[in-house]
């Protein structure tokens, strides 16, 4: 057998076993990048040079960091001030759903409903209404903005780190608007949709006191940890591990100041809590994986058929690219294909001549939107599952996509539209 073929049967096998197997989709791709590296597919000394470090400390910083950012209530509180000043129901779900794509664009998506859906579970329960419908606007919403910032999601993280991208290029890309803009706008259309969903929930709200804050350094941090990555963004030639170090060292910070309140120990523990090594453990496999594909020659066999299905057309690739990423991410996690075809729209690019912005673009907001489409499409959305359960309500597919569907369709074709007219 071929070392192309072979590498063809361990990726795809990768990805069968982590989509039927999805509580060991980290074992999987460790497994298989051991096998990369056996078989010789991949030589050990390159090991090393294909996993993106940078983008795994990047990751495991702001993970926990905004574990502190959480324990100090501050979220909560910031949801509490917006609660109390809308007049109903329904502008409260659209309220909650806007914080939490606020934050989102600076916390991770599962983080930002761990905070925020809590929120709306205890108005619920004081209006004697369903969670339900609330809990998933929250989770859709901070879904959609995940793409709008470097350190918005993994994904994001992941296309900044492929594609040397930095934090202001989120804003301003090539002297044009970026994609943070370009979220902005979809999530206005999105709401509009949202506010037709919830036009009917005018039960009036009332809030009757504040959570109490005690800690701020938390939000000091974060805040410093952003503004980081954007000095960092001005530094000519750095070194390629420097907003990595950035998250890490700050990080370091929070735990040792965070440490005269808690106890090192307890300190570490918050820290940990939240610190997601299956994520960071399923990056490094696939880091290793994705090094061993390219090293055989899978990633340019698998461009090769793309342009074939594409032709010569920028557009149609364009339009291939974003929808097929929402229709597969509604189904597998987006981290690792994303990770995965990141390469393969490079391959694609160099093959047609062309610039790859907009197929990375089209790539990033396909696949994070797409994962809105169903319940098990993004982690955010089987988190505010769980949450829901714990509180006694089962919440079936078609329920989710009642509001997920039209949400999803607003935003994505806003995007879609959006990203040709000012990269294509």
């Amino acid at each position: 057998m071929s070392p192309l073929v072979l590498g063809l049967v361990i990726f795809v096998l990768t990805y069968v076993l982590m989509i039927t197997l999805p509580k060991y989709r980290a074992h999987v791709a460790i497994t298989s990048a051991v096998l990369f590296v056996v078989f010789g597919l991949l030589p050990i000394n390159k090991v090393v040079g294909a996993i993106d470090f940078n983008v795994l400390m990047m990751i495991a910083g702001t993970m926990g960091i905004v574990a502190l950012f959480i324990e100090s209530k501050m979220p909560a509180l910031l949801a509490d001030i917006i609660i109390d000043k809308m007049p109903d129901v329904k502008w409260v779900v659209i309220a909650l759903s806007l914080f939490a794509g606020i934050i989102s664009a600076f916390v991770d998506n599962v983080a930002t409903v761990l905070m925020v859906a809590p929120v709306a579970v205890t108005i619920s329960k004081k209006l004697r209404i369903s969670p339900v419908k609330p809990v998933i606007a929250i989770s859709i919403a901070s879904n959609l903005q995940g793409a709008a910032t470097l350190v918005g999601d993994t994904t994001s993280i992941l296309l900044g780190g492929y594609a040397d991208m930095d934090f202001l290029d989120f804003f301003f890309y090539h002297g044009k608007p970026g994609l943070f803009w370009i979220v902005q706008i979809s999530m206005i259309v999105a709401t509009v949709v949202l506010y037709y969903v919830f036009r009917k929930d005018n039960q009036k709200v009332h809030l009757d006191k504040f959570t109490q804050v005690y800690d701020y350094f938390p939000t000091f941090l974060l805040i410093i940890t952003i503004l980081g990555l954007i000095f960092a963004s001005f530094i000519p030639n750095k070194h390629p591990l420097t907003n990595g170090i950035i998250c890490m060292v700050l990080l370091l910070v929070g735990i040792l100041v965070q440490s005269f309140k808690y106890s090192i120990k307890t300190t570490i523990i918050i820290v940990l809590r939240e610190l997601d090594l299956f994520t960071l453990l399923l990056l490094a496999g696939l880091f290793v994986v994705i090094g061993g594909i390219s090293e055989v020659g899978v990633i340019e066999e698998i461009a090769k058929l793309f342009v074939n299905m594409g032709g010569s057309s920028t557009f149609v690739m364009y339009t291939i690219i974003t929808f097929a990423s929402v229709i597969l991410s509604a189904f597998i996690d987006n981290i690792p294909y994303v990770a995965t075809m990141l390469p393969v729209v490079t391959g694609i690019a160099a093959q047609m001549g062309v610039d790859p912005t907009v197929l990375y673009f089209g790539l990033l907001s396909g696949a994070t939107l797409g994962g809105n489409l169903t319940p098990i499409g993004a982690s955010a959305n089987i988190t505010s599952i769980g949450i829901l359960r714990k509180e006694g309500y089962e919440v079936s597919p078609a329920t989710f996509m009642k509001i997920s569907v039209p949400y999803t369709l607003a935003a994505v074709l806003s995007g879609y539209v959006l990203i040709w007219f000012l990269f294509g």
